[in-house]
């Protein structure tokens, strides 16, 4: 038993000098390997976004609105002008200011999922009407958002869906586009 005690120390003994740092001897460096991010005009982006939901990837549009009182917003559109895609200020990005509105920008960042369910959109279409009802002066936005809803309700009827999906993008980091 003591021999098996004296073995057991002096094995232990050994794995802690083998752990020992060495006076001069480099130490082990870390890299960080940097992943390249498929970057996307917004136009083709838009066209697969439900495929890259949760996937971290880059989007270039030309910013259109950000946020005046938070910042922590904007919004940017393709080549077409067809559709504005929504960006939240996240990781790096501390906020938008307003210089950045006609400016193009590469945004970094987590393509994300909002669903609109048909109930959802029912309860809109009846709340919107009920302010139309009200004529106080907003009949032209509401017929504008009647429309929208009913746009919505037709694409989800077209696709055999019970939603409609909002993409947008949790940004991390952004760059100005300089254009040539």
């Amino acid at each position: 038993m003591r021999t098996f005690v004296f073995m057991v120390a002096i094995l232990a003994s050994m794995a802690s000098c083998k752990n020992k740092k060495v006076q001069g001897e480099p130490s082990a460096t870390r890299t960080t390997l940097v992943i390249p991010v498929p970057v996307y005009e917004l136009d083709s982006l838009l066209l697969v976004a439900g495929d890259l939901v949760g996937k971290r990837v880059g989007a270039r549009g030309t910013v259109t609105h950000t946020c005046v009182h938070s910042g922590k917003r904007c919004f940017i559109v393709g080549e077409s002008g067809a559709a504005s895609f929504r960006v939240e200020a996240t990781g790096d990005i501390g906020g938008f200011n307003r210089e950045l509105v006609g400016s193009k920008i590469e945004v970094i960042g987590f393509v994300k999922e909002r669903r609109l369910t048909s109930e959802f959109l029912d309860q809109h279409e009846k709340e919107v009407n009920e302010q139309k009802a009200k004529e106080d002066g907003s009949a032209e936005s509401c017929a504008a958002e009647l429309e929208n809803i009913q746009q919505m309700k037709a694409w989800m009827k077209e696709r055999g869906k019970d939603y409609y999906s909002i993409y947008y993008m949790d940004g991390q980091s952004y760059e100005v586009i300089e254009e040539e």
